[in-house]
């Protein structure tokens, strides 16, 4: 790394001080105050005040790429990121090779998940470009010796990305990895409200609360996101509002544990999504995240109304982990597989056609022979259409990883039995022939198709057609694979367009009114030819 970054600050306070005004601040000062007005030389080839010097770093027009790993709540991370340093004037760019700055968010599920954030690192550093890392690895273990001198953005201080970065253009290297608080209360994170730029156009990832109840004796995430703090309803609320005034048609909602929200501010899952469903438009569906067993069981009754509900996807995933009591102790998971077969029963009945997802564990330290021929028992009961298969892996400083370890070629066998079970069986062939009401969301992997969801959030392959994307359509299922079905559009039938308004477009930032739109467009041609004189001019021009 350059000289420049060696000397490592804490904190960003440690360089910009209290009175120095932030990037919110900036957009919004209109007091009338005239800017100074500089005479430029008349002369040709002459350098002028107005020009800075050829070495000299100017925050906000460097180009910048980012990655994410991981979950939907770290992906929602990262779109609001890159809104914040696109609303300030930084290029966001898919090419990473012509960026400026590497912006790393990462993942600490799984080892391989670090690998690849620490290799990228490593690439990095030899293509001599800058670093800011974020998400939950740094978060939980800062002080690593691969992480050493590079700037760290904490995830609940995401709506400081663009000082962070600012800085580290600079050569600078930052640390700012506080807890937000209120009165001495933790809160859920940054606002919901700041810029974002969704990958989706269409799709908007919704965090309602970050961290959990449990303290699983495997996860790492919880060093990271920490104990639970939900979002205020009304604040989802406004977001869920505002995402479908800009052209979104699907909200998938997102936390380490959905199941668990409101029980830190007094309310509860099912009431905020009976606020949500409020304003859906016509059209338009909603998805829920992941939910822990304990805390789905006692709002059964009332998650089957709105899981049946036709804006909200007949779709849940509940992470079973192990169908071995001892193992699930072991885990601390605190539930039991019997409170598992309970939450899949009754909403297998209440709610017809149901997709219930879920997550398993090969391996697990402890986990006999007998334990995982359990698991093999409940995957070909339940037959789940969408499982999620982990070897598992023991993650530092975890309790997991004290404890005596099953043997590596065990863990690989298991996961491998474990995969063909889950392969021996076509959850969609019986569904050839039948007709289905689709939402059309995004491109296939391969670029042949477009893929929507039906009701119950099964994939559903349609014809590439650009009047289908964004629309609910009718189709004929003439074709089932393992993991989706194919669709031909039904002549006759409705094309419904879900959205209320059109579309962002993609690398559009969201949440940029008109006027502060304008505010950052003059902060942006002040900051290119005179950094000096920003605040006046803003302030006369606006």
């Amino acid at each position: 790394m350059p000289a420049a970054c060696e000397s490592v600050l804490e904190d960003i306070e440690d360089i910009v001080s209290a009175e120095d005004l932030k990037p919110h601040d900036r957009q919004f000062v209109r007091k009338n105050v005239f800017p100074k007005v500089r005479k430029r030389n008349s002369q040709k080839n002459v350098q002028t005040d107005d020009e800075p010097p050829s070495d000299s770093i100017i925050p906000g027009v460097q180009k910048i790429w980012i990655r994410t790993w991981g979950c939907s709540h770290n992906n929602s991370d990262g779109e609001y990121m890159a809104g914040q340093l696109a609303a300030y004037g930084y290029k966001i760019t898919d090419n990473s090779d012509e960026a400026d700055l590497w912006l790393l968010n990462s993942c600490t599920v799984k080892n391989p998940a670090e690998d690849h954030f620490r290799n990228s690192i490593k690439k990095a550093q030899e293509g001599k470009k800058k670093v800011v890392l974020a998400g939950c690895v740094p978060q939980a273990q800062p002080r690593q010796e691969y992480l050493k001198g590079l700037s760290i953005i904490g995830v609940q201080q995401i709506d400081r990305v663009v000082e962070v970065v600012e800085e580290t253009i600079k050569g600078h290297s930052v640390r700012l990895l506080g807890q937000k608080k209120d009165n001495g209360k933790r809160l859920g994170g940054a606002r919901l409200d700041l810029p974002k730029i969704r990958k989706n156009p269409l799709i908007e990832i919704i965090s309602i609360n970050t961290g959990c109840l449990n303290a699983c004796t495997y996860c790492k995430t919880k060093h990271a996101r920490g104990d639970l703090a939900s979002y205020p309803i009304e604040e989802l609320v406004d977001r869920a509002k505002q995402s479908f005034q800009e052209g979104v048609c699907e909200i998938w909602l997102t936390s380490e544990d959905t199941g668990a929200y409101g029980r830190d501010i007094g309310t509860d899952l099912p009431t905020l999504l009976w606020k949500l469903v409020e304003v859906i438009p016509e059209g338009a569906m909603l998805r829920l995240g992941m939910t822990n067993p304990p805390y789905i069981l006692e709002h059964l009754e009332e998650m089957a109304k709105i899981l049946n509900h036709p804006r909200v996807y007949a779709f849940l995933h509940i992470p079973v982990q192990s169908a071995s009591d001892s193992v699930l102790m072991d885990m601390k998971r605190e539930y039991c597989v019997a409170d598992f077969k309970q939450v899949v029963d009754f909403l297998k009945e209440k709610v017809p056609g149901i997709t219930i997802a879920t997550d398993i564990i090969c391996g697990f330290p402890g986990e006999t022979d007998e334990d995982f021929q359990e698991t093999m028992k409940l995957v070909e009961l339940y037959r789940f259409p969408s499982l999620f298969i982990n070897q598992f892996y023991p993650r530092p400083g975890t309790p997991a990883a004290k404890m005596p370890q099953v043997p590596a070629a065990v863990k690989k066998q298991r996961t491998k039995d474990l995969s063909q079970l889950f392969h021996s069986y076509n959850p969609y062939d019986h569904k050839v022939g039948e007709r289905q009401r689709v939402l059309v969301t995004e491109e296939s992997f391969d670029s042949n198709y477009y893929v929507a969801h039906n009701p119950f959030y099964e994939q559903v392959l349609v014809p590439k057609d650009p009047l289908l994307m964004g629309k609910m359509v009718e189709v004929n299922i003439y074709e089932a694979g393992k993991h989706f079905m194919k669709g031909q559009p039904v002549s006759d039938a409705r094309v419904h367009t879900a959205s209320i308004s059109r579309p962002l477009a993609k690398g559009e930032v969201s949440g940029l009114t008109e006027v502060s739109k304008r505010h950052f467009l003059l902060y942006y041609t002040v900051v290119k030819t005179d950094g000096h004189h920003l605040m006046s001019f803003l302030q006369h021009c606006c």
